[in-house]
Order: C-alpha cells, then structure tokens, then sequence
C-alpha cells in the first residue's frame, strides 16, 4: 500500500512540474508577441555614412582645422597640434578592430568626442546629436579615452618630487614668484557635484546641500598640480581626507624627500621646508598657514598676507582647471569611480597644457599690478568649484611648528625677508 501511494506521489509531482513548464513557455510566447519588433539596427542619422556626411568630427572639426584654428581652441579647449600629439599617444590604447557587423569607431572621433565632454560638459545624450554616435556606445568608451590619457601622460604630468634637488627647484620658484621662502607646494580641496550613487546614504552629501567627490590637490607656484586625491566622499572635511592620505604620511615620517632645513634668504637660522595649507589643516613645522584668531598684530597680519599670497596659486589652479574642463562644474551623472577616472584625466590634461603651453591661460589668472594689488582673474567671474568644508579636526597645533610660525613672524617683518609694499596690504 505504501509503494503505491509512493509511486502515486511521484506521479503527481511529474504532472504538476510538466504543467508549469507548460505555463512558463505560454506566458514566454504570449510575451514574445507583445514584445514591439526591433525598428533598425541602428538608427538612419547614426550610421557611418551619415556620420561622415555631417558628423563634428568629420566635418566641423576639419573645416576649424583649416579655417579658423581659434575656434578650434575654442570647441576643445586645445589648439590641434595638442590633439593630433594625443592621438598620437592614445589611439593605439584605444583602437579596436572592426567586426563583420559593424565598423569599429576610429580612435580620433572617440578622443573628439571625450575632449568636447570634458571641455564643454554637454552631456552623452547631446554629444549623440553631435557626433552622431549612440549615447550607450559613448558612455562605453568615455571611460577607456580617459584612462588611456591617464596611463599615457600621468607619469609626465603628474608627479610628485622625490628628491631634494625637485623641491628644492619648487621652492625656488615660489620665491621668485610670491617671495615665500622654503614654501613647496600650496594645499586644499574642492568639491565635485556628482549625482547620488545608490544606496549610499548620506556619505556623500556634503554641507552644501549637494552630492560630491572631494578633489584635494599639492600644486607648485606655476599652477601645475603635483599631488592629487581623489574620490573622498562629500561629507569628508580636507583635514580628514588629508589624515589619511599619503601625503600626510609620508610627511609626517619625513619620506617625501624635502631638503634639509637651511637659512632662508638673508636669514640666520635653518628653517624646515613646507607645504603651504588653511585653517583646515594642523600647523605643523612642514604645513604652515595663517594665524586663526581674531585682534591679530600687524606683523601677524603681514604673515597672513605673505602666507595667503603664495598660496593663492592653488585657488588659481583650481580656477584655471575648471574652466577649461567646464564638466567640473556641472552635476556629473556617472558612478564615482568613473568621476575619479574623469577628474583624474582633466589634471593630466591641465598640466599637459601647462607644460606645452605655459602662457595659454594667464588672463584667467589673479594678477597683480604695479603696486602689487589684487586684479582678480577671469576664472572668478564664473561658476567655480566649491570649497570643502572647513571642519577643524582633531589636529592640534605642535609646539615646533608655533615657533616656526613665529619665525616666519619675524623674518617677514625684518629687513631680510619683508617686501616693500606689505605694511599697505594690511592697511588696505
């Protein structure tokens, strides 16, 4: 009796699974049916033909070539002899082969089309009308453009001194230029507006209202960014991203390769070398900044003033970045890790044309007259990057580093290191 209830069991269990098998393939051909048929297999105006007919890159871009190499400039944000030299570079990182379905897009369309997005932030869905190229397929090799650039020209462009000869050459130069002695390198961050990745929460709504990445960068006296970290969450001070940064650790166990402390000039005692931060930032005997507290002296406002100079540069080259990647300002829609990839990509290129092109962009700069007054750049009449938000952490200031501050008090108000037009910017 019960084997065949068994066997009956097993029966029924055989019916039961073949009719639901029969069910699901029902349903799967009722779908089927209503599914709407496929239109094309690529839309008439995204063709190649097409593409070739009245493209940018086809069309546009050769007739600025030939014509008008100013608006060229304009359009991407480099002359062509700067694009042709990063083709050059690039296209055999980013060549594909062709199919037997389709064409593979050439490397120069696909470095035009990254180009125009980082230097004008149209987004993918008007770079297709432009360049007549799908906006899926842009949002595909975007990232592969960028960070071809990245493994091409990083190693050029961007890297940090190791040696004391290196800085020892950076801080020379912000003598020269902002009469700050011993001063290698400027410090601070700047927010990224991105779209709010899921399920994060609030990590990355910063003070502002908004969601970002945090660019925090070292950059010398010719606007040129010698460090980079990116990708700290909106939420993140400078001072906590700095905290766990490289930098600060290399710093901190005296790795990085700065000179031995020496005389400043005309001075009589050996002063360590120092990067130069805000009120974010610990004062320490290698990151000096101005004093904080209010009813200050004159002298201590002259240091201020000589403090706040020199480290002027990095603002103007936050400011200089973002407007010739104009994508840095808008909300950018991608995952953060591609946003790193981006922003990552808009520094090499900003020291790239640094390098080739040193003069470029001076009237976007702050400059200052004469007198030595202030003229603001162009890069401040426009939409900028924000700053990010100044927490004071736990960085306590160390003693050697208040004497060092002290120091520089007195070296700046004394014959040996002042300049003659300080007392009038603190009286201004």
């Amino acid at each position: 009796m019960e084997q065949d209830l068994l066997l009956l069991h097993t029966s029924l269990q055989g019916q039961q699974a073949l009719l639901d098998a029969q069910v699901a393939l029902f349903c799967f051909r009722i779908k089927r049916k209503q599914r709407r048929p496929r239109t094309w297999w690529v839309r008439p105006w995204l063709t190649q033909e097409r593409r070739l007919m009245f493209g940018h890159y086809d069309r546009l871009m050769q007739e600025l070539r030939m014509e008008d190499q100013q608006s060229f400039f304009n359009f991407l944000r480099m002359p062509p002899e700067m694009f042709d030299e990063i083709l050059n570079r690039v296209g055999p990182r980013i060549q594909r082969r062709d199919t037997r379905l389709r064409k593979a897009l050439e490397p120069g369309l696909k470095l035009a089309v990254t180009i125009r997005h980082l230097s004008s932030g149209d987004k993918y869905p008007t770079l297709q009308y432009d360049f007549r190229v799908a906006r899926n397929t842009i949002s595909m090799f975007v990232p592969e453009v960028c960070q071809a650039i990245v493994d091409e020209y990083k190693v050029e462009a961007i890297s940090c001194p190791t040696t004391q000869r290196e800085w020892r050459d950076i801080a020379e130069e912000f003598q020269r230029k902002w009469n700050v002695p011993h001063a290698c390198g400027a410090l601070d961050g700047k927010h990224i507006a991105i779209r709010c990745p899921s399920n994060t929460g609030s990590l990355f709504h910063n003070y502002k209202g908004f969601f970002s990445v945090v660019l925090l960068a070292l950059v010398d006296a010719d606007y040129k960014f010698l460090w980079i970290d990116i990708g700290g969450c909106g939420s993140m001070s400078d001072a906590q991203i700095y905290n766990n940064s490289e930098l600060k650790e290399c710093l901190e166990e005296e790795t990085i390769g700065f000179p031995d402390p020496d005389p400043m000039p005309n001075g009589d005692k050996n002063v360590p070398y120092f990067i130069l931060g805000d009120d974010a930032f610990g004062l320490r005997t290698y990151l000096m900044k101005p004093y904080s507290q209010r009813g200050l002296t004159d002298e201590q406002l002259i240091t201020n003033y000589r403090i706040s100079r020199g480290r002027r540069v990095v603002e103007n080259a936050f400011g200089i970045l973002a407007q010739r990647w104009q994508l840095l300002l808008t909300t950018m829609m991608q995952q953060p890790n591609v946003v790193r990839n981006i922003v990552e990509c808009c520094v090499c290129l900003h020291n790239v044309m640094r390098l080739r092109y040193p003069t470029q962009q001076n009237a976007q700069l702050d400059m200052e007259n004469d007198q030595h007054d202030l003229i603001p750049g162009l890069w401040r009449a426009t939409a900028n990057m924000y700053e990010v938000n100044m927490v004071i952490g736990p960085n306590r200031d160390t003693v050697a580093a208040k004497k060092q501050r002290e120091y520089l008090r007195l070296y700046f108000n004394s014959q040996a290191g002042s300049v003659p037009w300080q007392n009038r910017m603190i009286s201004a």
